[in-house]
C-alpha cells in the first residue's frame, strides 16, 4: 500500500464541532456567504478568519477540515466567501463569473475589514465581541489580510500560507491587450472554465499600488506577530515571494516557517481525499503560533 495513501486514509477527523451557516450583508449589498466551527468544550475566547486566495472557497479542499481541526484546538473559526469569488449558491462550482470578472482587490480588502467590524459589533452570537482575533490568509488571501490589518489596531496575529508578495503579476503585453480587449482570461485548471477579469481590476492595481494596496507599506504598519509560511515547491506562488515578505516585515515580531517537499496547497486536492503529512505540520505551526500570542 502507498504509504501516503495510507496516511490520508488513516485519520478520520471525527468532529464533535458546532457549524453554523450565515450570511452578511456589506454596505454595498453584497452577499458573504460565511461558515463558523465552535466546539463549546474547548473553547478559549478567541476567534481566528480564514481568508480564501484567488479561485478560491470556504468550501475548498482542506477548509472545511481546518475549520473543525481548529476549533478543536479552542478557537471560534469564521471561514466565508468574498461576495465576488465566484461561487453563489452552489457551494463548489463558479456559477458567478459576471461577479468574479468585476471583483478587485480593494473590494475584497473593504469586504473583510466589514466583516471584522461586523464580529466587533455582535453578528456572532454568543462569542465576546473583545475576543482577540487571528487572521489566516492562503496565497492571494494572505495578501488581503496584511492589507487589511496594516488599516487595523484590533488584530493580534496573522499567519499567511503561501501569501503573494506582489498584486502586479501581469506583464507589460498582457496588460496591453487587457485594455485593449476590455478583459483578461485564465482557465481553472481544475474545471476547465474559462474565467475572465475585467479591467477593473488593473485600473485598482495600477491606482492603489502606491496607497492602500501597498504591500510593502502594510507590513511596516503591522505591529502584531506574523508567521510566514510557503512550500519550497510551490510552482505558484514561488518561496522567494514569501521571503520577500519577509525582506518587508518587521523582524522583530516576523517568524519564516519553509514546509519542504511540498506546493502551493501542501499535497491538499478538491474535492478533499483527506490529510497529508504536511499540511498536518503546517496546522501544527500554526496553531503554535497562535496559541503563543492569543492565549
Amino acid at each position: 500500500m502507498n504509504p501516503f495513501l495510507d496516511f490520508t486514509r488513516s485519520k478520520p477527523h471525527i468532529s464533535h464541532c458546532m457549524n453554523k451557516e450565515l450570511t452578511f450583508l456589506t454596505s454595498e449589498g453584497e452577499k458573504l456567504n460565511i461558515t463558523t466551527y465552535l466546539n463549546k468544550s474547548f473553547f478559549t475566547g478567541n476567534t481566528l478568519v480564514f481568508i480564501h486566495g484567488f479561485k478560491g472557497f470556504k468550501d475548498w479542499g482542506f477548509v472545511p477540515y481546518l475549520g473543525n481541526y481548529l476549533s478543536e484546538k479552542g478557537y471560534f473559526v469564521i471561514t466565508f466567501n468574498f461576495s465576488h469569488n465566484g461561487i453563489g449558491d452552489n457551494k463548489n462550482e463558479f456559477t458567478e463569473l459576471e461577479k468574479f470578472a468585476q471583483n478587485t482587490f480593494s473590494r475584497e480588502t473593504n469586504e473583510l475589514d466589514e466583516l471584522i467590524n461586523a464580529f466587533r459589533n455582535g453578528f456572532f452570537e454568543g462569542i465576546e465581541t473583545n475576543s482577540k482575533i487571528g487572521l489566516i490568509g492562503h496565497s492571494r488571501g494572505g495578501a488581503i489580510a496584511l492589507l487589511t490589518a496594516a488599516k487595523r489596531k484590533d488584530i493580534s496575529a496573522i499567519v499567511t500560507w503561501a501569501a503573494i508578495a506582489r498584486l502586479d503579476r501581469y506583464s507589460t503585453r498582457q496588460k496591453e491587450e487587457w485594455r485593449k480587449k476590455g478583459f483578461f482570461e485564465v482557465i481553472n485548471t481544475r474545471t476547465n472554465q474559462m474565467m475572465r477579469l475585467d479591467v477593473k481590476l488593473l485600473d485598482d492595481i495600477e491606482e492603489n499600488s502606491s496607497g492602500s494596496l501597498n504591500i510593502t507599506d502594510a507590513l511596516q504598519k503591522i505591529n502584531c506577530p506574523l508567521l510566514i509560511t510557503n512550500g519550497n515547491l510551490d510552482m505558484a506562488v514561488p518561496i522567494k515571494e514569501a521571503e520577500q515578505l519577509y525582506e518587508w516585515s518587521q523582524k522583530s515580531n516576523t517568524e519564516f516557517f519553509k514546509i519542504y517537499g511540498t506546493g502551493h496547497t501542501f499535497d491538499i486536492v478538491h474535492p478533499f481525499e483527506g490529510t497529508s503529512e504536511k499540511f498536518e505540520k503546517l496546522l501544527e505551526k500554526t496553531t503554535k503560533f497562535f496559541n503563543q500570542h492569543l492565549n
